[in-house]
């Protein structure tokens, strides 16, 4: 067990980002986002924070680097990420790190007989393949889950808390007055239901707009097959919205459409809008019950039948409600608080650290 003098002390973290984006990202990143807000929280918490990964970095950490150009147009080709994983085990030999926080793929399959422990944040699906990654390396890595939606779907794994995703909440504005038309704002796959957007805007009679990422073969397959069929008068495109743009759009929206065909582990996207004051409609899967206050900062439906009335009487929810919920439950300082709570309980009692 840690020695009662050293349970407050700072602490050296190696925080290992995902090869693809620079963090904080320009455009598109959940995940880059979610480190970018982790790395100035702990910072600014007194700790000192090595971040690995690829691009440019304006965050305050050391900064070790494993591509000078993310190699984002090659996302779904796993070589780029074992290669990112064989660097930064590279960079981590000569760290004096307490503890490594692994936010990647391939990271931490180099955890087994390493000196220090490594927390790792699972932000994708944690059944199916990925979950039998995770199942093979055990007690090698301790598992956070960003929902408990998450962690339920694969209850034996090796969880020692969840931790919900957050962001800095100052960086949206809020806005009050709202627009008529309603917003989908994600990539573009059939799972996050952008033509059930479509449907369920023009159902209620609102126009909207649609902002997602589109670059990777699969999405302009969905954005073809699902998505441009049903583009018109009252329903555009305006393109891959960069972090202005997005902020802008989700303030001025009469609310967020998300639509998900899945299980969503969280779903940054719905927290972003609400720190904006915009609700939130959307189907009740994954994490969607626990970010989402159904009749108050938006509905929570089962059936695509339920969207339009709901986007309709979304006009009638009150921005502030949105707003506070993110303030009280997904601000970056709570985010920040229970990682270092389990940085801490990993490294005082290894083997022993599960947290509820």
């Amino acid at each position: 067990m840690m020695p009662a003098s050293e349970q407050n002390r700072p602490l050296h973290i190696a925080m290992i980002a995902p090869p693809w984006l620079d963090v904080p990202p320009r455009g598109y990143g959940g995940i880059e986002e979610v480190v970018a807000g982790l790395v100035n929280g702990l910072a600014e918490r007194g700790h000192e924070v090595t971040l690995i990964g690829a691009g440019h970095t304006t965050l305050p950490a050391r900064f070790l680097c494993t591509y000078p150009n993310p190699p984002s147009g090659r996302i779904g080709d796993p070589l780029p990420d074992l290669l990112h994983a064989a660097r930064a085990l590279r960079m981590l030999a000569d760290l004096d790190a307490d503890i490594v926080h692994d936010h990647s793929l391939a990271g931490p399959l180099t955890a087994r007989g390493r000196g220090v422990p490594t927390v790792v944040t699972c932000h994708a699906a944690s059944h199916g393949e990925l979950g039998a990654c995770y199942r093979e390396l055990g007690e090698d890595i301790s598992l956070v889950a960003i929902s408990n939606a998450q962690r339920e779907r694969a209850p034996d794994l090796n969880w020692v808390a969840t931790v919900h995703n957050a962001l800095d909440v100052d960086s949206f504005p809020f806005r009050e007055d709202k627009e008529d038309w309603v917003l989908w704002l994600g990539r573009f796959n059939p799972c996050k239901g952008p033509h059930l957007a479509i449907d369920a805007a023009r159902a209620a009679g609102h126009h909207i707009v649609l902002a997602g990422k589109l670059s990777e073969p699969p999405e302009h397959a969905c954005f073809e097959e699902y998505v441009r069929p049903k583009l018109g008068s009252d329903a555009t495109y305006v393109g891959e919205a960069d972090a202005e743009l997005k902020r802008e759009l989700l303030a001025a929206a009469r609310c967020l459409v998300f639509p998900i065909q899945w299980e969503e582990p969280f779903g940054m996207v719905m927290i972003e809008a609400m720190a904006c004051g915009t609700p939130v409609v959307a189907f009740g899967r994954g994490a969607v019950p626990e970010i989402v206050v159904d009749g108050r900062t938006g509905f929570v439906v089962r059936t695509a039948a339920e969207l339009p009335a709901a986007i309709e009487a979304a006009g009638r929810l009150d921005p502030a409600a949105c707003r506070e919920r993110v303030e009280r439950h997904f601000s970056l300082g709570a985010m920040t608080a229970a990682y270092e709570e389990v940085y801490r309980r990993v490294l005082a009692t290894p083997g022993e650290h599960v947290l509820d």
